[in-house]
């Protein structure tokens, strides 16, 4: 599933889908929707959650098992 840990993550946290619809502004089908695939995550959402789980995208999407952050770039 390509949002597996998108899911994984909210339900570590003991949050319902609802809380993070809340959270980022969209329906509870919505971000149903996000964690079953069946809709892409827009890049503005997947920044959103990124920080709001204090990790990076890449882990989000499964493209690194680091589940650390990156250092902020000093450039802006």
């Amino acid at each position: 599933m390509p949002y597996e840990r998108v899911r994984n993550l909210r339900e570590d946290a003991d949050l319902y889908q609802r809380d993070l619809a809340e959270y980022l502004h969209c329906t509870q089908v919505t971000y149903s929707r996000y964690e079953l695939g069946t809709r892409d995550i827009p890049t503005e959402v997947l920044i959103a959650l990124a920080g709001f789980y204090n990790t990076s995208i890449d882990f989000l999407l499964g493209l690194t098992d680091e589940k650390n952050p990156y250092p902020r770039s000093k450039h802006k």
